[in-house]
């Protein structure tokens, strides 16, 4: 059981997560013009960051407010 608040946090997290992981992945494509070594890293960062976004919205789906 998951109260209110900390659901809440959750939500942000999810978003921040997702949108700053998009953000960092298409930043890291544009990146790897010019260096690649660095574009990848950014790419995969990114990337990673959105999947556990996405990972924690079915982890959200399956919590219970008290």
């Amino acid at each position: 059981m998951a109260t209110s608040q900390n659901l809440q946090r959750l939500h942000k997290l999810i978003w921040v997560l997702i949108y700053g992981g998009l953000l960092t992945l298409v930043l890291g494509l544009a990146t790897g013009r010019s260096d690649a070594a660095l574009g990848w890293s950014l790419a995969l960062g990114g990337g990673l960051a959105a999947a556990v976004g996405v990972v924690l919205i079915a982890v959200r789906a399956r919590l219970k407010t008290d």
